[in-house]
């Protein structure tokens, strides 16, 4: 796969930022009254692996012009290596605009974590693709990879037809566009003809897909077993013939990939991971691994692939950094993989957890 020579950004996305807040020492949220907040969005999850180990990357958003929720949001993206564009609104007032609050727990043992978005007025849902200078960031700048997901792309009747034209735009100038489908029944109630011609639109650019069985039924419309009661081989028994058949309509796309997840409790997660690169399958089979907070482990996943594609590497490798990169986010109560070097990941896939000195 040909990464454009020259880039200024190594991955970008086009992201609705918000906050989430996690109740400390894997208290419920109902009974906890300390909470951990970090600025989130499940794209700009995505690139932090890559921003983390280096390489410039690039927020494509919109903010709460004042807001002091927007000031912290800027702070956590700088911090983390992560370029930000986009446009500043005025609130409108206190029933105006604002950006969106995640509150989460961690879940323990049999409790199992429990999340709630509370996105009334979220501001990113005004995105719009002329809302960026897209001949710069594509054309003069550069961009390797766009990454988009189906959170953003189903989030509002904008944010559609944002996600549609960048990944257009993005294949004019050459860049790779990683679409990562993130089925979400709630965004998709009332719309589903709507949400699957788009959704279609931008499979069809995309040279990397990650998703599910779910998630390729749902949004592409690809018809499949139930997904749920399976045990993880034959799980990647269905994938892989789910897989064949979104190849033949989407012959553009080189990569396809997702997780391969088993929950034993909050704590403790079989994790595992599967490609198709051209016409090579790829396993990862699942292992132990031990969970703090379980949210972004996906993210984790598609960011650590990413990081490969970038680097040209072997397609195996690309999914052991991928399935170590997810190990990584979900050994933190952050909901994104912040690796210290490219070592601290390989250790993690060779089950090497002793202290470095």
């Amino acid at each position: 796969m040909k990464i454009r020579e020259n880039y200024k950004y190594a991955v970008a996305c086009v992201t609705s930022m918000g906050v989430r807040i996690t109740p400390v020492d894997r208290m419920a949220v109902q009974n906890s009254n300390m909470f951990y907040m970090q600025a989130t969005s499940a794209e700009t999850n995505v690139l932090n692996v890559t921003s983390a180990l280096g390489k410039e990357c690039l927020a494509m958003t919109k903010f709460v012009k004042g807001s002091p929720i927007a000031a912290f949001i800027k702070s956590q993206l700088r911090s983390r290596n992560i370029a930000f564009e986009g446009k500043e609104v005025e609130q409108g007032g206190p029933w105006g605009y604002r950006h969106q609050f995640n509150i989460a727990d961690s879940g323990f043992g049999m409790r199992a974590p429990r999340v709630w978005n509370d996105r009334a007025g979220e501001i990113g849902r005004t995105l719009a693709a002329d809302d960026f200078d897209i001949d710069r960031i594509f054309g003069q700048e550069g961009v390797g990879i766009l990454h988009l997901s189906g959170l953003i792309a189903a989030m509002s009747e904008d944010t559609t037809k944002c996600c549609v034209e960048l990944a257009k735009a993005a294949k004019k100038y050459g860049t790779l566009v990683s679409f990562d489908l993130n089925y979400r029944a709630t965004f998709w109630k009332g719309r589903e003809a709507e949400l699957s011609q788009a959704f279609s639109e931008i499979a069809s650019c995309a040279d990397i897909l990650v998703g599910n069985e779910e998630d390729f039924q749902l949004c592409l419309g690809f018809k499949g077993p139930e997904a749920g009661g399976k045990d993880l081989a034959a799980k990647i028994d269905s994938f892989k013939a789910m897989i064949l058949q979104v190849k033949e309509k989407y012959s553009n796309a080189q990569v396809f990939a997702t997780t391969l997840r088993q929950v034993i409790s909050a704590n403790e997660h079989l994790w595992g991971c599967i490609g198709l690169y051209g016409d090579e399958w790829y396993v990862e089979e699942p292992r132990e691994i031990q969970v703090m907070d379980r949210i972004g482990g996906g993210d984790g996943f598609t960011g650590g692939l990413l990081y490969g594609i970038l680097n040209g590497w072997e397609s195996s490798k690309c999914l052991q950094f991928g399935w170590a990169s997810g190990v990584l986010a979900a050994s933190s109560l952050n909901d994104y993989g912040e690796p210290a070097d490219e070592k601290q990941l390989w250790d993690i896939y060779a089950g090497n957890a002793r202290v470095q000195r």
